[in-house]
C-alpha cells in the first residue's frame, strides 16, 4: 500500500507563474527551430524525408543542452 504524506507545503504564486514562464520558454526552444528547419527544408526542397531527418536531428542536439538551457533561463527570470 502506497501512503501518502499529509504534509502540505505553501508555494508563493511567483514560485508558480515562474516555473511556467521558463517551462514555456524552454518548449519553445525546443520545438519551433527544429520545426521552422523541417518546414524550410520540406517547402523550399519539396524533400519531405530530408526536412524530418534535419528536424528532428536537430531536436535531438537541442535536447542534449535542454538542462544547460533550462538553468541559462532560471538565472535570468530570478
Amino acid at each position: 500500500m502506497i501512503r501518502f504524506p499529509n504534509k502540505k507545503t505553501k508555494i508563493s504564486t511567483e514560485i508558480v507563474t515562474n516555473t511556467i514562464w521558463i517551462s514555456t520558454f524552454l518548449a519553445m526552444i525546443l520545438s519551433l527551430p527544429p520545426l521552422g528547419l523541417f518546414l524550410g527544408i520540406y517547402f523550399l526542397t519539396g524533400n519531405l524525408i530530408i526536412g524530418a531527418i534535419v528536424g528532428f536531428g536537430v531536436h535531438f542536439v537541442i535536447l542534449v543542452f535542454s538542462s544547460k538551457i533550462s538553468k541559462f533561463l532560471i538565472n535570468i527570470m530570478s
